[in-house]
């Protein structure tokens, strides 16, 4: 039994396509079975295909003798209804489509974030590194956050011995200043609706949305415009302001990521991932991202014992997919609306 359902009625059947779609890559794999690796292709660009059913085609179905009978897609976006449209990218997902036009019997949609959730659970020790002290407590609640094109957030708690990923919209949080240089830089943020959320800095035109916030309050120019701009000035030192945005960028996330500590009690961890994560790590000063982490009074002591990781494995959220393909009874993952079957 999982979730008081048989197990028959959780299960994909096998082989299963494993998607993860962004907004500007996407990645599939195939799991032939519940005891195999699943079988990897090369990432794509979404941009360069018009639509999924035809990047399905083409870079998956096309490339092998193995015939998938069903799918389990993490997408960029909220999962509702029969027509799915992608945050950040021209794709929309059709399941009745996918099951009529490409021979699919089951098909599963879940938010991108939600596999990134189940990911923290699946992957091993090697693709983790430590930022800091702290001592993770097995069975107990996990969070990921992931700065890139927006700023990802979900959690992953423990009950009924299953791990329940729970999504949502947390990178729109209120984000707040709290030192005198703060309060200096946060009057030039650009605002959504008269408030900066936790989205406004920590992503890809956040960091730019900071660059140029910290050049305005300083009187300084703006000399670059790029997400990547910035983080290579940061690493080079030939920018000023990219150093310290770069630097604030990374003390305000663990703030954030304080913040969703106490928020999920997660002593299971917080697992830090998405693009800029891995631009920024060669310069990520541990120091300071854990003093704004701990920084949490009264709560201190419970975040200082609280770990954080960074995740090293490129791509996480297959892995996550894959160990939901495998062995569904170990997640309790919620499939209402979210799952077609053929008719």
């Amino acid at each position: 039994m999982a979730n008081g359902r048989p197990d028959s009625e959780t299960r994909m059947p096998f082989p299963v396509l494993i998607a993860d779609i962004g907004g500007t890559n996407a990645r599939f794999a195939i799991v032939i079975d519940s005891n195999a690796e699943p079988k990897r292709f090369p990432p794509i660009k979404t941009a360069e295909f018009e639509t999924l059913d035809i990047a399905i085609q083409k870079t998956v179905l096309d490339k092998t003798s193995v015939v998938p009978k069903s799918a389990v897609l993490a997408v960029a976006g909220p999962t509702d209804g029969d027509e799915i449209d992608l945050t950040n990218c021209h794709w929309i997902v059709r399941p009745k489509t996918l099951i009529a036009d490409l021979g699919f019997t089951d098909v599963l949609v879940m938010n991108d974030y939600e596999a990134q959730a189940l990911a923290v659970v699946a992957l091993d020790a090697e693709y983790l590194k430590p930022i800091g002290a702290g001592e993770r407590v097995e069975y107990s609640n996990r969070v990921v956050i992931g700065p890139g094109t927006g700023l990802g957030v979900a959690g992953i708690v423990h009950g009924s011995n299953s791990w329940i990923p729970v999504a949502g919209e947390g990178g729109h949080v209120d984000l707040g200043p709290r030192t005198e240089r703060d309060y200096r830089i946060f009057p030039h943020l650009e605002t959504i609706g008269g408030r900066v959320s936790g989205e406004q800095v920590l992503c890809g035109r956040g960091l730019v949305n900071l660059y140029n916030a910290i050049a305005t309050a300083d009187g300084r120019p703006k000399a670059l415009s790029k997400p990547e701009e910035i983080t290579s000035a940061s690493f080079d030192g030939s920018d000023t302001v990219a150093v310290e945005t770069v630097q604030l960028f990374i003390e305000y996330l663990a703030r954030v990521a304080g913040d969703m500590a106490l928020v999920f009690m997660a002593r299971g961890g917080i697992y830090l991932t998405g693009g800029i994560t891995q631009k920024i790590l060669p310069v990520l000063n541990e120091g300071r991202f854990r003093a704004a982490f701990d920084n949490k009074e009264p709560h201190r002591n419970l975040l200082e014992q609280t770990p954080v990781y960074v995740i090293m494995h490129d791509q996480a959220p297959l892995e996550g997919l894959s160990a939901y393909a495998r062995m569904p009874a170990r997640f309790g993952v919620d499939t209402s609306g979210r799952w077609w079957r053929e008719t």
